[in-house]
């Protein structure tokens, strides 16, 4: 029950984060160990057959990746026109747009019951990908250089996604049904360790979510939402099963945003930093609801289909 309120645990401690924000600031260093405890989870959830799967289907993670790099610098640059940001927002969102996949949709890909295994190779691969094509992008929508500090971007994906991932799969390979009770736990484990870290970092971006405004906010929004519904829909529109179709979304809509206010910030002003530490934290709500939107529907799904099954016994 209480994993199943996901959406709503989130938006409370966002709440919480917000009007009291010191004493989650001061767990800023929480979040790497929170999210490599998930992502370990997540290994003990998965095969090295799994991954096999996915890499035999090379089109659908370059498919994923064409999508991210893209809609979502485009779309970044569109709705700043259409809404007539100030320049240095603009240039913000553009960023965004043009950064790699973070390991946050990882997270939500686990909790949506998507393709993990997809999800962590899309996620390795756009990082690969962004030494060459988000400096690229931000000159061809922005005519600014931007360099992207790809090996500490590799480090962290290293670090946080690939050796807890690892770790966990080799463990569930060596184990197998004998994790069952662990397993079993991990869901519950993994959103509140999501919770805490959405709490955290909107507590760190108080200031920023504050003095942003409504206008700043809304093109945030707008583009994530963009990136989920284009990632979902050509997905479909290829003829994806629905979980594909779900992690494609995710990939799309959710971005390295970490990365986006660094070289914002180091490269631009704090303004063009903005958009990139409020999509730190919208996207992480928006992928929380739609995470438990559609494991609501997957379980419905089995519960309906096990329905089925016992009448066809019965009979």
């Amino acid at each position: 029950m209480i994993a199943r309120l996901f959406p709503l645990w989130a938006i409370l401690f966002s709440i919480f984060a917000y009007f009291m924000p010191a004493p989650l600031a001061a767990l800023s260093d929480w979040i790497v160990p929170l999210l490599m405890v998930i992502m370990f989870g997540m290994g003990l959830t998965l095969t090295w057959e799994d991954f096999l799967r996915v890499f035999r289907a090379p089109g659908v993670i370059g498919l994923g990746v064409a999508l991210q790099y893209l809609v979502m610098p485009l779309a970044a640059l569109l709705v700043a026109k259409v809404l007539a940001l100030p320049t240095e927002v603009m240039v913000g969102l553009v960023i965004v747009g043009a950064c790699p996949g973070g390991t946050a949709s990882n997270v939500i890909c686990y909790l949506a019951r998507a393709d993990v295994a997809l999800s962590i190779a899309m996620t390795a691969v756009s990082t690969l990908v962004a030494v060459l094509a988000t400096p690229a992008l931000v000159w061809l929508y922005l005519g600014e250089t931007l360099p992207v500090p790809v090996a500490a971007m590799l480090f962290s994906l290293v670090k946080i996604v690939l050796l807890p991932v690892v770790g966990g799969t080799l463990i569930n390979s060596l184990l197998g049904a004998r994790l069952d009770r662990v397993r079993d736990a991990f869901p519950l484990i993994s959103v509140a360790a999501i919770v805490l870290v959405i709490g955290i970092i909107v507590a760190l971006n108080q200031s920023r979510i504050a003095s942003g405004g409504a206008l700043v906010m809304l093109a945030v929004v707008l583009h994530n939402s963009i990136g989920l519904a284009a990632g979902y829909g050509v997905a479909r529109l290829f003829r994806f099963d629905p979980r594909r179709a779900r992690t494609l979304a995710i990939e799309v809509g959710m971005q390295n945003s970490g990365l986006g206010v660094a070289l914002a910030v180091k490269h631009f002003t704090a303004m063009a930093a903005l958009p990139g530490a409020l999509f730190s934290v919208w996207h992480n709500l928006s992928g929380a609801v739609l995470a438990w939107y559609w494991r609501r529907q997957e379980e419905s799904a089995e519960a309906a289909q096990a329905d089925e099954d016992a009448r066809g016994n019965v009979r």
